[in-house]
């Protein structure tokens, strides 16, 4: 090829790639499940153009918020319907969360577990933002462990470190093309099903970095759930020389199986044998509250309801789960380019806070909105979560609003570039110190309200509901 023939080349490529971010829509363009992103001008005119947000000031607002935390009912009425940090109750009802908080008491009291489901897309992978909320209850509440988590999984967390050997198949409701789905609907409460056949070993140790948090630094019990299992399955748990008998439940064909060690351990294996369909293995610590992390990468949070129903519910009722969170929005919010689109996705979400509600009767749910993205704000990002917050409220969920917590519109440009970092340079997701900052925050938002609960306890309630206007 002449030079003159591989100039014009060059040329006809920049030439190109000059209309393409001329005429590329900031947003990026929806194709499927996949957004595709290129440098545009419009997204350049609005990076010189748009508010900025500072970091600090927000934070430092947010912890003034809190520090000014007094037991009093003006306190808790100005929180309640004033501050941005706020949990958003259906109907306003300060009680909402009063029987969840009666479950955190008797756990402690009792020795029992109580488990927080959190279910999000990748943005709380790693345990990112569960295990600052599962640090922050179990400070209050009690308990230790991690919580439950796949048999197998490819997917790495940062308290608990997982190796298996033997007949194990993963199967997963979530991803793209390249995930082996099963032939079924009986994922589990983790939306991930391992099957086992023949012999195997599941080893766990906890982590013991120096970033691990306090409470997952030991265990002392650990658990399975499991289904369908041969009528010769077996499955022993022994950590050094350490090997407690099994307290069984079964119910509807799913099986929860516990054995608690004398003292805290840092290292545990399972020894199986036989065939089943494991749906999740756990280390906790007896008594107190732990919270599940169960992330699904690229979920929109609409496919939940694909999960067998009798299952869910006999997990549920099996494992003491008393409270849901559902975090979603990110993976939507490339493709909300229209009301049209974000109504469509609202009656989504509606049915899946519906299908939690039908299998988990006793528990809460609280949906936490997405976070901001990108250089510059989605366009229809703010409509989103306020969409987002409506249709949770009128079907009987809290809401936990992340975007303004953050700062708001284009708020997480300043997060990547704040020192230390809190956000990535993706301008998705949030770096360890990031979700550390948005962990604690919700944790402290919701155990406000315990703390009003408590405070209640000594309070007339007629006195309590004409302060409170409710």
């Amino acid at each position: 090829m002449k030079a003159r023939q591989v100039l014009a080349f060059i040329l006809g490529v920049f030439l190109m790639l000059g209309a393409a971010w001329a005429v590329f829509p900031a947003e990026g363009v929806r194709i499927g499940e996949k957004t595709l992103r290129f440098a545009s001008y419009a997204g350049r005119q609005q990076a010189a153009t748009k508010e900025k947000v500072d970091v600090d000031a927000v934070l430092d607002a947010l912890e003034n918020r809190f520090a000014l935390h007094e037991d009093t009912l003006a306190f808790y009425k100005s929180f309640f319907f004033e501050n941005p940090d706020r949990i958003y109750l259906p109907g306003d009802d300060y009680t909402f969360f009063d029987p969840l908080f009666r479950s955190f008491e008797r756990a402690r009291r009792s020795g029992k577990t109580v488990r927080v489901a959190h279910y999000g897309d990748s943005q709380i992978e790693l345990d990112r933002i569960s295990s600052n909320l599962r640090e922050g209850l179990q400070v209050r509440f009690g308990g230790s462990g991690t919580g439950m988590f796949p048999a197998l999984t490819t997917t790495p967390m940062a308290s608990v470190s997982r190796s298996s050997s033997g007949g194990f198949v993963s199967y997963t409701m979530f991803g793209d093309s390249t995930t082996r789905r099963a032939g079924h609907r009986r994922y589990g409460p983790l939306a991930q099903v391992t099957g086992f056949s023949g012999d195997g070993t599941i080893s766990l140790r906890a982590h013991r970095q120096k970033s691990t948090l306090d409470h997952v630094r030991h265990f002392q019990s650990v658990s399975i759930l499991y289904g369908r299992a041969s009528e010769k399955f077996t499955v022993t748990v022994r950590s050094d020389t350490l090997r407690p008998e099994p307290v069984t439940r079964t119910r509807d064909g799913v099986t929860w199986t516990t054995w608690t060690f004398p003292r805290p351990v840092e290292k545990a294996t399972l020894k199986l044998s036989g065939s089943a369909e494991i749906y999740g293995v756990s280390t906790d610590g007896g008594a107190g509250v732990t919270v599940d992390n169960i992330p699904m990468r690229g979920s929109t949070g609409t496919i939940l309801t694909g999960i067998d129903k009798p299952l869910m519910k006999a997990a549920y009722d099996l494992d003491g789960t008393a409270l849901i969170i559902l975090q979603f929005g990110g993976n939507f919010a490339p493709a909300a380019t229209s009301s049209k689109a974000i109504s469509g996705y609202m009656d989504k979400v509606r049915t899946q806070i519906g299908y939690f509600r039908e299998v988990a009767p006793g528990a809460k749910i609280l949906f936490i909105g997405p976070s901001d993205m990108g250089t510059v704000s989605y366009r229809r990002l703010p409509e989103l979560v306020d969409s987002l917050r409506a249709v949770s409220l009128a079907s009987g969920a809290a809401y936990w609003d992340l975007f303004r917590m953050m700062g708001g519109k284009n708020s997480m440009g300043e997060w990547v570039r704040h020192k230390p970092a809190y956000a990535g340079p993706d301008y998705i997701h949030f770096t360890p110190a990031g979700a550390q900052v948005v962990g604690e925050t919700l944790a402290r938002s919701l155990l406000t309200y315990y703390d009003f609960y408590d405070l209640r306890k000594t309070l007339p309630a007629a006195a309590v509901q004409q302060h409170m206007g409710r």
